[in-house]
């Protein structure tokens, strides 16, 4: 198993949230797919990842079932986003994302993913997931 860092082990295990800005995935485009950091299992693809300007990266939906659970942490209710067998924190989900990508923000912490270029997808073991692509 990966040995996690202070900061993915208080994201992934303690529910914790990274710094808005500060993750390496906030202003990254590249075409590829993103995996549970901990798992590996895919949650979310470069295809439905958009600039919300909200300081983390948000898609629009994910790949595979995720669990949703209400969380009424500081003072707010909202749905917290975990992997579904992992069962890493994520991130939340909010129902103002752009509606002509189905309305939904998946605000999602760098600090949970680990990102798969498309060009090593295969090498990777995803190559399942290559017809996300095809055009």
């Amino acid at each position: 198993m990966k040995t996690l860092t202070p900061l993915q082990e208080a994201v992934i295990k303690e529910g914790k949230t990274e710094a808005p800005f500060s993750g390496i995935y906030d202003n990254f485009y590249e075409k590829g797919i993103y995996v549970d950091l901990v798992s590996g299992e895919v949650l979310f693809s470069s295809l439905d990842k958009f600039d919300a300007g909200c300081g983390w990266p948000a898609f629009s939906k994910p790949v595979e079932e995720v669990k949703y659970i209400e969380d009424h942490s500081h003072n707010m209710i909202r749905t917290e986003v975990k992997s579904l067998n992992a069962d890493s924190h994520l991130g939340h989900v909010f129902n103002d994302g752009p509606k002509e990508l189905g309305g939904y923000r998946y605000c999602i912490n760098s600090a949970a993913l680990k990102f798969i270029p498309y060009d090593r997808m295969i090498e990777e073991g995803y190559e399942s997931y290559l017809y996300l692509f095809a055009e």
